[in-house]
């Protein structure tokens, strides 16, 4: 595998979520149907389709989409995000980290930092029990 191709989110309101995730993120739309729609977070293709079941709620279990944001961006797209979004959790993270609910409720996450800095971190923190392999070593099992 070379990377993500891209990421579909079911939606219940394209219109809703295309807003949201052109004027609130800041995503760039790059295409439009009747069901759906297609936009670029950085390198990122996101597909925003139409599905009568869609969520309602955030699902219970941890998982999100994190979108990387550039470090003079951060503050105020926090902020934004803070005073019009629900918050699903609270920074605890490495590099800064802002948790909100979108339109359909699918956990998302604005955060400055990269896997290089993450695992630095935990180079620097042995108390927290994580092995860091190097790219070149083979993984334990």
């Amino acid at each position: 595998m070379t990377g993500i191709n891209h990421v579909t989110l079911a939606v219940s309101d394209v219109a809703r979520s295309l807003a949201f995730y052109r004027d609130v993120l800041g995503c760039t739309v790059r295409a439009r149907w009747a069901e759906g729609a297609y936009v670029e977070a950085g390198t990122l293709w996101l597909c925003l389709l139409h599905d009568d079941a869609a969520r309602t709620a955030p699902h219970a279990d941890y998982t999100h989409l994190a979108f990387s944001v550039a470090e003079a961006d951060y503050a105020a797209l926090s902020a934004r995000l803070t005073a019009e979004c629900v918050i699903w959790k609270t920074d605890r993270s490495e590099g800064a980290s802002t948790y909100f609910l979108d339109p359909d409720g699918h956990r998302l996450e604005i955060h400055l930092g990269t896997l290089e800095t993450r695992l630095a971190h935990y180079r620097e923190h042995p108390g927290k029990r994580v092995t860091v392999f190097d790219r070149d070593a083979p993984a334990a099992s």
